[in-house]
């Protein structure tokens, strides 16, 4: 709070002051100190007069109109009065004769109150002169007293006793206290019903202790309030609002109570406001505060929130503490006097007068204080010490005005300390009630008129350019006025808004509006103005173009009192419009496709008492009660707040952001929004925005970064239409409005467009309206689409109607012509036209019409004309189905051939049964893979068993095999029966069949794999009674029961002994129970019955139960009996087979077994050479086999025979002779055959012991050279893998080996084996050359053979 002024005279120095404000108005305030006189001041601290008194002033009151001042002295009887409205003084004699104590005017008349230090009184009215005595109203002193609403007099005296008097001077009532009574108010006491009597409550403070409340009309029946002890003695009191009194102390405590009945006794508030004392406290109810004062400090408490403290002020000069507090009655003034003399006045509240002219603000700081300033600019302030106390401000760009009544004081803003200087004052024709500057010109409202006058110019200049408005009565008195850079702009109460141009003093344009035009705001340019009508209604003008851009303001507020242009370089649509606690927020959207329009954004609390003055991009700075500024940041532009750097609001609070940024029009910010934290649908709006603003090429790039490449590519296409239209018409479509863009597409230079859209939009009755106007060639195209709709629809009668309209007849749109004939076609049939329809269908070349009209034909129930119209077009099954319906047989025969469909060879099937056709019903049915009719009518119509069977035998048929077992059981053939019945899954039938005629041996034959468990058992138990061993045993098996198997198989006759044993092998392999097993091997072992069974059997044991060891061993003595007896083949198989098993297992083959298969098969190689003519390499065969000989005991002569003969045949002489000699042996000489007898003796005779060399090749291992044939390396020590074609050992570049046995063969020796032979030597599989693979690298092989070894 700024202090106003401070007076001090020396002649009250260490007094106490008394003074009074003027009541109303507050302009003067009296003060009187320990001289005998009363100082008057004004309200800016200039002493306005003094009244000289005889003696000390001892009361003064103001009169309720603040006209005359009262004031009373110790030494005279006389009434001093001065009046404020001709400074001037007089006297009235009271006519009392002791000292007068006391003096109050009446709140509502003009009465005067007097009392003495007797207790006389004395009523004066002022405007009668009539003074009315009262003696002895009290017998002491009268000390203190008030008046209420209804001339009611309360009064207190030293004599303790409290009287209320009338307006006469009668008391009405008096009561006795319990001590001194001081500060005597009226009041309402708080209740719950509203009472209508007005003040009837009295207060009074007595002794300093209690403070006292009582109805005048029961005084008797009073509240006593007393308070702590620790707050002292009661100070001072007054009451406020709704019943409430507020209580300060003498120890610096601030109390306020309620006088409510139910609340009465509690304190609603308390606080220690000074620390040592308090002395004085005052209201003021305009403003709503109160204050205290005490120590050196005063302070401000708001009384909506008494918490608040608004203000403190300290006042540090005061050593002595403070005196009495006292605010004038509008608020803006408090004074407090202090124990040293002096009185201090603060200003508390200025009145809200300011202005802006663009960033530019003036307003009042002081009383006589202007202060101009440009935040946005950022100038220094310039404060402007005024003479007179303004009414009004108006600021233009280089001056400011201040006036009051019809004077205006002109001050120019200049560079040179102290930033101004004053021009001139101007006095005007009448009372000024508003006032606009721009930079040369200053506009005056008075008097329903507008004077427009230079602000600075030579006085002819000035009256050439000054001119009065309006020039016509007729146009009414002007309400307001507003000025811009080059208008003045003015409105009527006949509603008219005048746009002058100031250069030339000249009407521009006028706008006529219903009613009276209160208030006019163009914005800084003069290209838009709001106004406000009579009605409180709101609208926006653009005056250059004032016949179809008058928008009224939506949701405008009827108690908004100005309007304020957004004055940011870039946001100049934009707009607010303020009441007392609101701002709303307004966008002008110039262009858009849906044209010029305005918004309402949103709003935004003001704070109590600020009086908005400039708005600057979103952010609103208001005057306040204090003299100060304040900002306010818009609610609708809290987005500008928003950095990017920190996007941590939520989504919702992202998207309300964007929304207000999207009503502004600020679509880079919005831009900026959604790169930082946009969902998708933030991004469609924006583009959708961008496209409701025409900023397609923003829009491109919204789209771009949302992904929405159908809209970019659309987009691209229109961009750089210059036809702003046809541009609007383009995005109204894009936006979904298409009403709209038909409207901005027929006003555009390419009405055509918005045919192509309703084309598009497939609103073919819009299109074909438009089509007349616009493109008459194009009807008959449209007419088809059109009709095409309306036949789906199902409105026939139109859709052949413009069917027919979209004939061309003309050859070039061929498919065009079709598709209107078919139309029309379609809908004669529709119509009950169906001659011409399928006359027209028929010749159509179209299949798939004559399918449509078919089907319409047969919907309708008109088969003839649809089964033609079906075979026509060639949809056979369809034309045979409708047929069918109407029973035309003769055709259906026709039809067959081409019919695929089942269900119609079905039907046909049934028709020739019933006929008694029974060969074209099986065939029918045969078509319609209906097998069991086709099944039934051969074997019961046709008796044709062979063909019924092969046809359950082809299809599976279950009924069918169902069928054909009753009919073979009919003829007694069980078997056939069985057959069939097991065919049809009925198995239970098919045993209890086989069980009664004997047959389950072709039961147990046909059930095969199919049967479950149960099926076997049943079985086998069977043949268990029937004492067939082997069948049992065989069933048994089958169902897992293997003891029971092996027991009936063991029980078999010789005669089924074999078949037998190697079931029992099979069963005990597949049951693994090792009791099974020795019962088995104790059987072939010959324990049970005393006859050993053959060891093949024992091998196949060993192999069944996977025992490979075992069978090996079973297998090497199994081939040493087959080669004793010479049977070298099987021997050969026996090992070969083994030695596999025994490989594929990974089980080391016995080296007795590899030897032994060794040996075998350079036997079995010797007929295999010698039949090709190789003698060389059979005799080498024969060689080995006979230094083995005694493996051959059968046979040894004609082996030793074979190798002399071969041998001497190969020109190996030596060794043909060592066996020759050998053969000489008594044993064997005389089983030599005659044949060679003579031949070999003669050899031993005459031996030639010359030999063929063997040849020599590398051992695989080592490398060492060897005899071809030799298999043990000398030099390595390994067994050397040999070759199955040639038996020599194998060489590592000529490896290949058998793709079946795997077993090695010199790749070239077995090519030429190949060439005449076409089986393995040693697995004798089927073999080609192509097969064989020589094999590059042998060395896995190699390692395997030495792991075996």
């Amino acid at each position: 709070m700024k202090s106003v002024f401070v007076l001090t005279e020396k002649t009250w120095a260490g007094s106490n002051l008394l003074y009074k404000w003027q009541r109303t108005l507050g302009n003067y305030i009296a003060v009187a100190g320990q001289d005998n006189s009363v100082k008057i001041f004004d309200r800016h601290g200039h002493k306005w007069t003094e009244i000289n008194l005889p003696g000390r002033c001892v009361g003064m009151d103001w009169d309720k109109d603040g006209d005359i001042l009262a004031v009373i002295t110790a030494k005279s009887s006389s009434i001093y009065l001065w009046d404020a409205s001709v400074s001037k003084t007089s006297q009235i004699d009271s006519g009392m004769k002791d000292q007068m104590s006391f003096i109050l005017w009446s709140k509502t008349s003009p009465l005067l109150a007097v009392g003495t230090v007797k207790g006389n009184l004395l009523i004066y009215n002022q405007q009668t002169s009539r003074k009315i005595p009262i003696l002895g109203k009290h017998t002491k002193k009268i000390t203190c007293g008030c008046w209420n609403s209804h001339n009611l007099l309360a009064l207190g005296s030293d004599d303790n006793t409290l009287s209320i008097s009338n307006h006469e001077g009668d008391t009405i009532r008096q009561t006795g206290l319990r001590g001194e009574p001081a500060e005597i108010y009226f009041s309402v006491m708080k209740t719950d019903e509203r009472s209508s009597q007005g003040e009837n409550t009295v207060s009074v403070s007595v002794g300093k202790k209690i403070l006292i409340l009582f109805n005048i009309n029961d005084p008797e029946d009073r509240i006593d309030l007393t308070f702590q002890h620790r707050y002292g003695n009661i100070v001072s009191y007054r009451w406020f609002g709704d019943g409430y009194i507020l209580i300060g102390f003498s120890h610096g405590y601030f109390v306020v109570i309620s006088t409510h009945i139910s609340e009465i006794g509690e304190e609603l508030y308390q606080a220690h406001n000074h620390k040592d004392s308090l002395n004085s406290v005052a209201i003021s109810s305009t403003l709503n505060k109160a204050a205290s004062c005490g120590d050196n400090s005063i302070k401000i408490h708001e009384l909506s929130e008494l918490k608040d403290i608004s203000n403190v002020i300290q006042l540090d000069d005061e050593t002595k503490g403070l005196d009495q507090l006292s605010w004038t009655d509008d608020g803006q003034l408090l004074a407090v006097s202090t124990q040293k003399g002096t009185l201090h006045v603060f200003l508390t509240k200025l009145p809200i007068l300011g202005g802006s002219f663009g960033t530019q603000l003036a307003y009042l700081t002081s009383l006589l204080e202007v202060t101009v300033s440009n935040q946005v600019e950022r100038e220094n302030p310039v404060s402007i010490e005024v003479d007179v106390e303004p009414t009004f401000i108006a600021v233009g760009p280089y001056h400011v005005a201040v006036g009051m009544n019809n004077r205006a004081w002109f001050y120019a803003l200049v560079e040179q300390e102290p930033g101004f200087i004053k021009l001139k004052d101007v006095e005007y024709l009448g009372t000024i009630a508003s006032m606009c500057l721009n930079s040369d010109y200053a506009a005056a409202l008075f008097e329903g008129k507008v004077q427009l006058h230079m602000i600075e110019g030579k006085d002819q200049e000035e009256r050439k350019q000054m001119k009065l408005f309006p020039d016509d009565d007729r146009q009414g008195r002007i309400l307001c006025h507003a000025l811009t850079t080059d208008f003045l702009y003015y409105s009527t109460d006949s509603g008219n808004v005048i746009c002058v141009l100031v250069e030339e003093l000249e009407t521009v344009n006028s706008y006529s509006h219903s009613v009276g035009v209160r208030k006019v705001f163009p914005d800084l340019n003069g290209t838009h103005l709001v106004f406000i009508d009579d009605k409180n209604c709101g609208f926006l003008l653009s005056p250059a173009n004032a016949t179809d851009s008058c928008f009224e303001l939506p949701n405008f507020s009827p108690t908004i009192t100005g309007v304020l242009w957004d004055n940011w370089h870039a946001d100049r649509g934009v707009f607010v419009a303020y009441d007392d606690d609101k701002v709303y927020t307004y966008a002008l959207h110039k262009t858009t496709v849906y044209g010029p329009r305005v918004v309402l954004v949103g709003s935004t609390a003001l704070l109590f008492s600020q009086k908005p003055l400039l708005l600057y991009n979103g952010e609103l700075t208001c005057q306040t009660t204090s003299g100060k500024t304040s900002d306010v940041l818009l609610s609708t532009h809290s987005f500008l707040k928003y950095s990017v750097s920190a996007p941590t609001e939520s989504l919702p609070e992202i998207s309300k952001q964007l929304a207000q940024a999207l009503m502004l029009k600020r679509l880079h910010e919005a831009w900026d929004l959604c790169k930082a934290a946009g969902s998708a649908a933030d991004w469609a709006e924006l583009g959708q925005a961008c496209m409701v603003h025409m900023e397609v090429d923003l829009a491109i790039q919204v789209y771009r970064m949302s992904g929405n490449v159908g809209m970019v590519l659309s987009l691209q296409g229109i961009q750089g239409i210059d036809d702003m239209n046809l541009l609007a018409g383009h995005l109204a479509m894009f936006l979904g409005d298409y009403n709209l863009a038909q409207d901005l597409y027929l006003s555009s230079n390419s009405p055509i467009a918005a045919l192509e859209m309703r084309k598009d939009l497939l609103h073919w009755d819009s299109a074909l309206m438009l089509a007349k106007r616009l493109a008459e060639d194009q009807i008959p195209f449209i007419s088809k689409e059109y009709a095409a709709h309306l036949e789906f629809v199902g409105d026939y009668v139109n859709a052949l109607a413009h069917y027919e309209k979209g004939m061309t007849h003309n050859e070039k749109f061929q498919d065009h012509e079709e598709a209107c004939q078919a139309g029309v076609a379609r809908m004669s049939i529709r119509m009950g036209d169906i001659r011409r329809g399928a006359a027209q269908a028929i010749q159509h070349p179209s299949r798939v019409l004559k399918k449509e009209c078919g089907a319409i034909l047969e919907s309708m129930k008109q088969f003839p004309e649809a089964a033609q119209l079906y075979e026509k077009g060639q949809y056979y099954d369809k034309a045979a189905s409708v047929y069918i319906r109407y029973k035309n047989w003769v055709k259906v025969g026709e039809l067959l051939p081409h019919v695929s469909s089942s269900k119609i060879h079905l039907q046909y099937a049934k028709a020739k049964e019933a006929d008694g056709k029974y060969k074209e019903a099986v065939r029918a049915y045969e078509s319609a893979k209906d097998w069991d009719n086709m099944i039934r009518v051969l074997l019961d119509h046709l008796n044709n068993p062979e063909e019924a069977v092969q046809t359950v035998r082809e299809t599976q048929s279950i009924d069918g095999a169902k069928m054909v077992a009753r009919f073979f059981l009919r003829l007694n053939d069980y078997g056939s029966a069985i057959h069939f019945l097991v065919l049809s899954q009925c198995n239970d039938e098919a045993f209890q069949l086989a069980q009664q005629h004997g047959q389950m041996e072709v039961y147990a034959d046909i059930i095969g794999p199919e049967a479950t468990q149960e099926d076997y058992q049943s079985i086998a138990l069977y043949f268990e009674a029937e004492k067939k061993h082997l069948q049992a045993g065989k069933f048994f098996q089958k169902c897992g029961q293997y003891s029971r198997a092996l027991k009936h198989f063991l029980k078999c006759p010789n005669s089924e002994d074999n078949l037998a044993v190697e079931m029992a092998i099979e069963t005990v392999g597949q049951a693994k129970d090792s009791s099974l097993t020795s019962q088995l091997i104790d059987y072939l072992m010959g324990e049970s019955d005393g006859i050993p069974k053959d060891a093949k059997y024992l091998f196949r044991l060993y192999m069944a139960l996977q025992q490979y060891r075992e069978a090996a061993r079973t297998a090497i003595i199994i081939a040493r009996e087959e080669q004793c007896a010479g049977n070298y083949r099987n021997a050969h198989d026996v090992l070969f087979s083994m030695y596999t098993e025994l490989q594929a297992q990974k089980i080391k083959i016995p080296a007795e077994m590899a030897t032994n298969l060794m040996i075998l098969h350079s036997y079995l190689l010797v007929k295999i050479h010698v039949k090709r003519g190789d003698h060389l390499k059979g005799a080498r065969m024969l060689i080995r086999v006979s230094n083995n000989i005694s493996k051959f005991p059968a046979h040894v002569v004609p082996i030793l025979t074979s190798a002399v003969i071969e041998c001497h045949r190969a020109g190996l002489r030596n060794s043909a002779f060592s066996f020759a000699v050998m053969l000489m042996r008594p044993e064997y000489r005389n089983e030599i055959d005659a044949k060679y007898r003579k031949k070999i003796e003669a050899m031993v005779r005459r031996p030639d012991t010359s030999e063929l060399e063997e040849e020599t090749t590398p051992c695989p291992f080592c490398g060492f050279q060897l005899s071809q044939n030799e298999l043990l390396c000398i030099s390595c020590k390994n067994n050397l893998p040999y070759c199955i074609v040639t038996g020599r050992h194998m060489l590592k570049e000529d490896w290949s080996m058998c793709p079946h046995c795997e077993f090695p063969a010199l790749y070239s020796q077995f090519i030429l084996l190949l060439e005449t032979e076409t089986t393995c030597p040693m697995c004798s599989e089927t073999l080609s050359v192509n097969q064989l693979k020589k094999i590059l690298d042998c060395s896995t092989y190699l390692h395997n053979d030495q792991l075996d070894q």
